[in-house]
C-alpha cells in the first residue's frame, strides 16, 4: 500500500536522498534521482516541508515518540473561556490533537486556530476511560465531561477520518471523560495568570 506523501518526514526524505545520491554511481542512479525529486515536488505540495529551527535544533533532530500528538484530531464547539456569554467563541471551532497511551487514556493539545507551523497550544484535555472515571473521588469527579454526552453538544467531529472510520472510533471515545485546563486564555497575547479548569458543563448548548 501506498504512503500518503503528507507523512512522509523530512528525515524520510532526506534518506531517500542519500539513496538516490548513492545509486547515482550506477546505471540506475538517474531513475532513483527522479523518484525523489518527483517526492519532494509532490510533497511540496500536499503539505509543505518546514525544517526545524536551524539555531535551536541544528542536526534537525527528531523525536517521533514525543511528538506524537497526531492519533486523533477532533474538532468541538463550546470549548473556549467566555463561551457562556459571546456567542462567537460558543461557536468557535477548537482543535484537540492527541496522542493515545497505551493505558487507555489520551492528552490533546487544544488550538484555538489549528496547528499550523506558528499556531501556540492554550492548554490541554485529559481524556481518561469510564472504568478510571469511575475511581476518582466524589470532589473531582466534578471537573470532568462525560463525551458521550458532550460529543453531541459539541458538535465535535474527526476531520482526518471518513464517516465509516468515525463509525468505529466514535464508541470508544463515548466511554472517556474529560478534563480541559488552559494556561493561556485566547484573547490574551502571553499566557497571563494562573491556570483554569474550563467548566465545558457550564457553557450554554449549541443549536
Amino acid at each position: 500500500m501506498n504512503t500518503p506523501l503528507k507523512f512522509i518526514s523530512s528525515a524520510a526524505l532526506a534518506g531517500l536522498t542519500s539513496i538516490a545520491y548513492s545509486a547515482s554511481q550506477d546505471t540506475h542512479g538517474d531513475m532513483a534521482a527522479e523518484a525523489v525529486k518527483l517526492l519532494q515536488a509532490e510533497g511540496s505540495t500536499s503539505q509543505p516541508m518546514r525544517p526545524y529551527n536551524q539555531t535551536y535544533n541544528p542536526r534537525q533532530k527528531e523525536y517521533p515518540n514525543h511528538l506524537g500528538f497526531n492519533d486523533l484530531h477532533i474538532q468541538a464547539l463550546r470549548h473556549l473561556p467566555d463561551g457562556d456569554i459571546d456567542p462567537r467563541k460558543l461557536r468557535h471551532p477548537v482543535h484537540h490533537h492527541c496522542k493515545a497511551y497505551d493505558d487507555g487514556t489520551f492528552v490533546c493539545l487544544m488550538f484555538h486556530s489549528g496547528m499550523k507551523d506558528q499556531d501556540k497550544p492554550i492548554g490541554f484535555e485529559y481524556i481518561i476511560p469510564t472504568s478510571l472515571f469511575q475511581q476518582l473521588p466524589a470532589e473531582e469527579k466534578q471537573y470532568w465531561h462525560y463525551h458521550k454526552e458532550e460529543i453531541p453538544m459539541a458538535k465535535a467531529t474527526f476531520p482526518d477520518l471518513t464517516p465509516e472510520e468515525t463509525a468505529e472510533v466514535l464508541p470508544k471515545v463515548n466511554e472517556t471523560y474529560g478534563k480541559v485546563i488552559y494556561f493561556h486564555h485566547p484573547d490574551d497575547e502571553l499566557p497571563l495568570g494562573q491556570p483554569y479548569i474550563l467548566d465545558v458543563h457550564s457553557m450554554p448548548r449549541v443549536d
